[in-house]
């Protein structure tokens, strides 16, 4: 039997983040031969994997990293079963390493092919399940490029974002990660309303006024006040001519309130906006930079970037929430 010293398990341990029993099993195994240990501990690895193929990885930590010249950023999701292990410190660190590799690739498939210290990011992904005894993979992955890119992660790592500035200008970072933090808090899925198709708003329409006229049923019955049915919920919908129709019917409500037309052009801004709140909640929801900005909810975000004289030009979001 060769002679396995501290020192031998403990370069092993380092190499792969196996146990310290695990790594002088393979080296007792392997007979001293390094390399053939790390095949062993592989092979574990393998094993452990097809065995928890099935097994639900929903939790895990989600990573964004930004490249030191604040052009590139990548986002992964290195996915686990438990929170136990999805909080664990090395847990997160090798989840940061995955982020750090995957920002030079434009695509998951891409990544998981790539080196990772001698091995595939796939190859480590089986390694490490052999290590840490539960299924790991790897769930989001985005990429964006642009001429500014700031990053966020929420608290806990379940969160992370980036956003994708248009110019690199003087306050440029805060504004990325204000952006960012908008991102992670409020869940937009596109940048702007403009975006939006009309058979999308259609859709979406249509399956809000059946989820308002069952719960209006229910009110009914139990003589509950009635929730209003929408006419619209985006701004893509509001053409002039609707906003035209708005203006009159405020004006109509002014004259039967009896108040003198030399206030309604005080009047009129502020009533109009009401309008238009009430009837984009799509936007709110969905659409970035249409939404109320987190930090001052009388501007909107388009407006926010817009004070420092830059614009969002993309984002992405990976949320294991």
């Amino acid at each position: 039997m060769a002679n396995i010293t501290a020192a031998e398990v403990n370069k092993l341990r380092q190499s792969t983040g196996a146990g310290m029993m695990d790594c002088k099993n393979a080296l007792v195994e392997a007979e001293g031969d390094f390399d053939k240990a790390i095949s062993i501990l592989r092979k574990k690895g393998q094993k452990v994997a097809a065995n928890r193929a099935d097994r639900d990885s929903s939790e895990g930590a989600a990573i964004a990293y930004v490249t030191e010249d604040q052009k590139s950023g990548a986002i992964i999701s290195l996915n686990c079963e438990t929170d136990f292990v999805a909080k664990n410190d090395s847990f997160v660190a090798l989840a940061t390493e995955f982020a750090k590799v995957a920002v030079n690739f434009n695509s998951k498939e891409d990544f998981l092919n790539a080196d990772f210290g001698g091995m595939t990011v796939a190859e480590k992904l089986i390694e490490q399940t052999g290590v840490i005894g539960e299924k790991l993979e790897i769930g989001g992955f985005e990429k964006v490029t642009g001429e500014f890119v700031g990053s966020y992660i929420h608290v806990g790592n379940k969160i992370a974002t980036l956003t994708v500035l248009s110019a690199n200008v003087k306050g440029a970072d805060v504004v990325a990660k204000d952006v960012a933090m908008q991102v992670a808090a409020m869940g937009a899925s596109i940048l702007s309303y403009k975006d939006f198709t009309p058979e999308f708003v259609a859709s979406e329409i249509e399956a809000r006024i059946a989820v308002i006229e069952k719960e209006n049923e229910e009110a009914k019955r139990l003589g509950k006040t009635l929730k209003n049915i929408p006419t619209f919920i985006s701004r893509s919908q509001l053409t002039p001519e609707i906003i035209a129709q708005a203006e009159e019917q405020v004006k109509e409500e002014l004259r039967a309130e009896g108040k003198p037309e030399a206030i309604w052009d005080r009047i009129l801004p502020g009533k109009l906006e009401r309008f238009i709140s009430d009837n984009t909640t799509l936007d709110q929801e969905q659409c970035l930079l249409d939404q109320n900005f987190i930090k001052d909810e009388k501007i909107t975000v388009a407006q926010y970037v817009k004070s420092i004289g830059v614009a969002v030009t993309s984002f992405k979001r990976v949320s294991l929430v």
